[in-house]
């Protein structure tokens, strides 16, 4: 997985409340167990006419050109629905490594987490605050050490995120690479209690 640590990115929003797993990842595309290829097919009944490539709706942010960034800025109650992971796996593979909204559903929190995203809870005025700023503006997020996300009035906020689960993203970790990573710990517990 990769590293995150400090963040500074111009941002994607979509500004809607409710946004379900099967919005964020349709079902009929949960055909594989790879995590590659869904980044495609984000928001795919949102994306497109008649789900045809060829008839992007432009007003959508992800067909957007005004739009960029590694950071998905969603309205409250972001990835409710079915407990799918595919969400996540979507929202990575596309290319997103923050998604930030007033409230984040805690199967899908708990999901990015596990696939390398920093999911962050705000509160309702600063995801205000965020989705007043123009298209240029840029976000930064620092996970190092303070858990702080800045905006271009340099309004910030401190969201919260376990200290397990800071260590493994700031790290690129993912559960495993985590208990390598303190094997001669486990093996000198292992031995000492022997």
């Amino acid at each position: 997985m990769e590293k995150i640590s400090i963040i500074t990115s111009r941002f994607v929003p979509i500004n809607i409340e409710n946004i379900d797993t099967d919005q964020i990842i349709p079902a009929r595309f949960l055909k594989s167990t790879s995590k590659l290829g869904y980044g495609k097919n984000l928001f795919r009944d949102w994306r497109y006419e008649n789900d045809d490539e060829a008839q992007p709706i432009s007003n959508f942010p992800l067909n957007s050109k005004i739009f960029s960034g590694n950071i998905l800025v969603c309205g409250k109650n972001f990835g409710c629905g079915s407990s799918r992971e595919h969400a996540a796996w979507a929202i990575k593979d596309y290319g997103f490594q923050v998604v930030i909204s007033s409230f984040l559903a805690d199967i899908f929190y708990n999901n990015a987490l596990n696939n390398g995203i920093l999911p962050i809870n705000v509160s309702p005025d600063f995801l205000n605050n965020i989705f007043q700023c123009s298209p240029e503006d840029t976000l930064t997020i620092n996970l190092l050490e303070k858990q702080v996300i800045i905006n271009k009035n340099n309004h910030a906020e401190q969201f919260h995120i376990n200290e397990y689960k800071q260590t493994c993203l700031i790290n690129g970790f993912d559960d495993i690479d985590f208990l390598v990573s303190i094997k001669d710990k486990i093996v000198a517990f292992e031995t000492q209690s022997k």
